[in-house]
């Protein structure tokens, strides 16, 4: 098969490879129909991510059809269309009995496209299929459901959910990309009373207001003075860090209001300094996670049923063989891309 290749920091090839084969009796392999690039996978080939080997095939998010069942596999079958998870859950360690399963002990967590090969390919092997894949209802687009693997579930749970976003909040979330669009669009879920988005691209800080900011900053202009003017010099309540640079996650914590929340979700390549001479007295929660997709039934459901807007996230979309174009458009701070979705060939 045809595979997108880690071959080092900056390096990557669409490359021949073998089939991936069952190695497991919980393993299930998936046909790729339908896949997308994450901004993780440009912090791997950054070289932000040491752990990914070089020869590993990247991308943790798809959709494809079942070709091949393990023994032991219950929920899925050889012809279902699944929805590929970007964590894997054992569903026996610790974690997965907390349904923290992005810290899975039992050989799962974000493994696909980090540890083993992962779906920017045309089949990827899937282990604990039963905890690791979703079955998809016809009704629901591969466009949409390729955002319900990450950005979707990562947004809504380390963003929204650990920043505790409540009603009347004012939220403030740094960085207008697709984790931040659907960090906006998730926070909306709570009803807070003001979204204030930031970014450097005009282009983003336009999509935001499309996806429902109340307002936009400039990451140019002095954020912080321009949120301490709109929230009346008290600050966020909830300050999401949607980048993953030192300096938007020190901004986030000079925006957040004396017991507010910091919820980080940016993927960090570097160490950023954490200013305890001005936090320590001002009761400040700062959280940070890897995505543990316990809530992806619940979005899927909601998205089925049409109350959570997906689509509009993907601006383009690619044949699976112009992997490396896409990369090329998806990096390009002109392109105006948001989401891109790789498709097979008829699908």
């Amino acid at each position: 098969m045809k595979a997108l290749v880690f071959h080092g920091p900056g390096k990557s090839s669409w490359d021949e490879v073998p089939d991936p084969a069952l190695t497991d009796a919980g393993d299930v392999v998936v046909r790729v129909d339908a896949t997308t690039i994450c901004g993780t996978d440009l912090h791997i080939l950054k070289g932000d991510v040491p752990e990914v080997a070089p020869g590993t095939v990247l991308g943790h998010e798809a959709v494809g059809e079942v070709v091949e069942a393990g023994r032991d596999v219950r929920t899925v079958r050889p012809g279902d269309r699944v929805l590929v998870s970007c964590i894997s859950a054992c569903g026996r360690c610790r974690y997965c009995r907390e349904a923290r399963y992005g810290q899975c002990l039992g050989g799962g967590g974000w493994v696909l496209g980090h540890l083993i090969d992962g779906t920017q390919a045309e089949y990827v092997r899937v282990p604990f299929a039963d905890m690791s894949v979703h079955p998809l209802p016809g009704g629901v687009s591969s466009e949409d459901a390729v955002l319900l693997a990450d950005i979707l579930p990562t947004a809504y749970e380390v963003g929204v959910l650990n920043g505790r976003v409540g009603p009347g909040d004012t939220v403030v979330v740094v960085g207008s990309g697709p984790i931040g669009l659907a960090a906006i669009t998730t926070a909306q879920l709570f009803s807070p009373g003001r979204i204030i988005a930031v970014d450097l691209s005009p282009a983003r800080l336009e999509a935001a207001r499309r996806f429902g900011a109340d307002e936009v900053v400039n990451g140019a202009e002095d954020p912080a003075r321009v949120i301490a003017d709109l929230t009346g010099g008290s600050g966020a309540d909830v300050a999401i860090e949607a980048v993953g640079v030192p300096e938007t996650f020190e901004l986030c914590t000079r925006t957040v209001r004396p017991g507010g929340h910091v919820a980080n979700v940016g993927v960090h390549g570097k160490p950023a300094v954490l200013h305890l001479e001005d936090l320590w007295i001002k009761d400040v929660t700062i959280t940070t996670g890897l995505v543990d997709t316990s809530s992806t039934p619940m979005l899927l459901g909601m998205t089925a049923a049409g109350r959570l807007p997906t689509g509009s996230l993907v601006t383009h979309t690619f044949a699976l063989d112009r992997m490396e174009e896409a990369y090329e458009v998806f990096r390009a701070a002109d392109s105006g891309a948001l989401k891109v979705v790789l498709k097979r060939a008829g699908a």
